[in-house]
């Protein structure tokens, strides 16, 4: 893993992040998991799905002088109690508040159905997506998304991904992925490379022993949702965020 430049350090530091999400980094570890990634700041690349930016926040000043982001998210006009609906919306409210930080970035609607393309083919050098693969899985997009990662990697290209893993041989109804929020490493490994990636390293970076990861509520009742609410509060806190898989594949 190549040492991590000046360069994202000072994003992960700059004011463009609030106090809230810079109190996650000891859960999420942005810099060794972008290292890990090898993402330098001269890099095209693609992140999936980033909710309300909290790594988007990192990437796009890391990238703004000598890179390019894109981020592809859900249409925030599409049907108003769909997820990918409220993804969209999470991001443009963010790139609303912080227009100067997301000036450069491109973004790229992701349709629900039909054609999926994230950039002209062979333009990106890499592909992130943070805690989304279970949720590809459960609306039985996978194949479709991965594809279209395919298509816009050039060779040689990564693939860098984390998620939410499940116990050793549990199951893989989508169903119940899509519920506890929870996949197999092992299957998680097997989606990817059957889209044609070449699993290259992974990194216990994000792992999280304490995770039982039999919540009611699944991984939701953790921090920093706590869905349960004030029921078992206390052990969810002392438990902290999930434990996490963390992935790099490359385009062959």
């Amino acid at each position: 893993m190549r040492t991590a430049p000046e360069t994202l350090r000072k994003a992960i530091v700059g004011p463009q992040r609030s106090d809230k999400e810079r109190a996650r980094d000891r859960h999420r570890h942005p810099l060794e998991t972008l290292s890990f990634f090898e993402i330098r700041e001269d890099m095209t690349v693609v992140e999936l799905w980033p909710g309300g930016g909290w790594y988007s926040a990192i990437l796009a000043p890391y990238l703004a002088e000598h890179g390019k982001l894109v981020v592809a998210t859900g249409d925030p006009s599409g049907p108003p109690e769909a997820e990918p609906t409220e993804d969209g919306r999470a991001f443009r409210a963010r790139h609303d508040r912080q227009p100067e930080v997301f000036a450069r970035v491109g973004t790229v609607v992701v349709p629900a159905t039909g054609e999926l393309s994230l950039g002209p083919p062979e333009s990106a050098d890499a592909v992130v997506t943070f805690r989304n693969l279970h949720t590809f899985v459960w609306q039985n997009m996978e194949e479709r998304m991965l594809a279209a990662c395919f298509r816009v990697l050039r060779h040689g290209g990564v693939l860098g991904l984390t998620d939410h893993r499940a116990a050793a041989g549990g199951t893989t109804d989508r169903k119940v992925v899509g519920e506890t929020g929870y996949i197999p490493e092992a299957y998680a490994i097997a989606v990817v490379e059957a889209a044609g990636f070449r699993l290259v390293a992974r990194s216990e970076i994000n792992s999280n022993p304490k995770d039982t990861k039999d919540h009611e509520g699944g991984v939701w009742a953790l921090p920093p949702t706590y869905t349960n609410g004030a029921k078992d509060h206390a052990r969810y806190e002392a438990i902290g965020e999930s434990d996490r898989m963390t992935l790099r594949f490359v385009k062959p």
